[in-house]
């Protein structure tokens, strides 16, 4: 005999529940993913495939989406972002200030002419002429343009040294506004790609422009570049960063003159040909370097010289008109530890005087150094108590001087140390 299970009512409504429950959430959840589905057709249906005079009876959902808009004043435009209103400020701050140099030249005319390489032929029969280029007089030209910037009131405007390197050349300089000036070149600097010339304002002024700290300047900050772009765009503005401090590059010009320039500051903002003597600023406005070099077949790899660099060659024009430079007279090798044991010296310091492989003297005849008595092979360990080392070099030192300064040296002789007197000399 078989046996039916037993029946309890209330084990069967619960069950009951829990299907209607279960079932009741499968449904909610297909009934939403089909809404989302008929809902994106009808969007697309509505977009591409409805007709017009249906499209109506479909609501188009729009979302308001408010947008923080630049704000116009009637002093001009000012922008809502910080960085950006630094760059505007810092331009029109500093653009009045920045002249572009335009270089001319006389120049030879030459015009072609047929002759008779035998002279006069008085053979009719035999007439044998060749064209030659002939002089015809000379004609200006502008040969080439720079940029610089106004440094006094009274028209002192520092530039490159390679931009106004022609002794033959006449230089005008074109200010912002369009005044066109001719200007005098009062001195160019020995040692540094810097010069300064001059314009006559007569009862005209034009601002100076701020000079900053190129000590404190950080790997990172901005950077604006402002020049005669390729000798034709005028104060032409470009934006970067401090890419690098303390560079050493050996620089050339069109000139086919090369010089080693140090401690140099190395930038991504656009510099190009024309823009050599243009000020590179900070966004305070501030000129914190020279803009002067490019890294020919690399991008965004420009070099100014620190602005420090030229408060000194500013003030002695301002003194004197004329840029001076101390001078020692002797050839160096900064110590390190291998010329320490190439040489058997006590030190890893210092500058030790030798004289080079091909035949440069080790002291200059009749210079200070050789008047104080230095010898080749003496290492100079101080200068007025300062350490020479391989980041702070002699000739970096002896700059902080002037001609006919006195300073005191610390030099080992042998085994001996003794303290020498040198008044130095001018560079010429």
């Amino acid at each position: 005999m078989y046996e039916l299970p037993k029946f309890n009512i209330l084990e069967v409504k619960e069950k009951i529940g829990k299907s209607f429950k279960n079932k009741f959430v499968l449904s909610s959840f297909l009934f939403f993913v089909l809404a989302v589905a008929v809902g994106f057709f009808l969007s697309t249906v509505y977009s591409n495939y409805l007709p017009e005079n249906i499209k109506p009876f479909f609501k188009k959902i729009e979302v308001p989406v408010t947008i923080n808009l630049p704000l116009i004043k009637e002093t001009g435009y000012v922008s809502s972002i910080p960085y950006e209103q630094a760059v505007i400020n810092t331009v029109k701050q500093a653009s009045p200030s920045v002249v572009s140099i335009i270089i001319s030249k006389y120049l030879p005319v030459y015009e072609q002419q047929f002759v008779d390489p035998f002279g006069d032929n008085m053979n009719p029969f035999f007439n044998f002429q060749i064209p030659q280029y002939v002089q015809k007089g000379t004609e200006k030209k502008e040969i080439g343009g720079g940029s610089g910037f106004v440094v006094s009131e009274d028209g002192l405007i520092l530039t490159n040294k390679h931009v106004v390197s022609d002794t033959q050349a006449e230089y005008t300089v074109l200010t912002n506004d369009g005044q066109k000036f001719t200007a005098k070149v009062l001195a160019r600097d020995p040692v540094q790609d810097l010069a300064i010339i001059k314009i006559e304002l007569a009862d005209k002024t034009i601002p100076a422009i701020k000079l900053g700290d190129s000590s404190g300047i950080k790997i990172g900050q901005g950077a604006i570049a402002i020049g005669n772009a390729l000798g034709e765009f005028r104060n032409t503005v470009s934006v970067g960063i401090v890419s690098g401090l303390g560079r050493t590059i050996d620089a050339s010009g069109s000139s086919g003159v090369s010089e080693t320039l140090e401690g140099i500051i190395q930038t991504d903002a656009a510099i190009n040909s024309g823009n050599s003597g243009g000020p590179l600023l900070n966004l305070n406005g501030e000129v914190i370097g020279i803009n002067t070099a490019i890294a020919q077949g690399a991008q965004s790899i420009g070099f100014a010289i620190p602005i420090n660099m030229a408060k000194r060659d500013i003030d002695q024009v301002v003194a004197t008109n004329k840029i001076t430079y101390p001078f020692l007279g002797v050839r160096y090798v900064l110590a390190n530890d291998q010329v320490k044991e190439k040489y058997k010296l006590s030190f890893d310091y210092g500058a030790l005087i030798l004289k080079g492989d091909k035949g440069e003297v080790a002291i200059t005849k009749e210079s200070a150094a050789d008047k104080a008595g230095l010898k080749e092979k003496d290492l100079i360990l101080e200068i007025n108590g300062e350490k020479i080392t391989q980041d702070n070099s002699m000739a970096k030192i002896i700059q902080k001087y002037n001609p006919n300064d006195k300073i005191t040296l610390k030099v080992i002789r042998g085994e001996a140390e003794i303290s020498v007197d040198v008044i130095l000399g001018e560079r010429i």
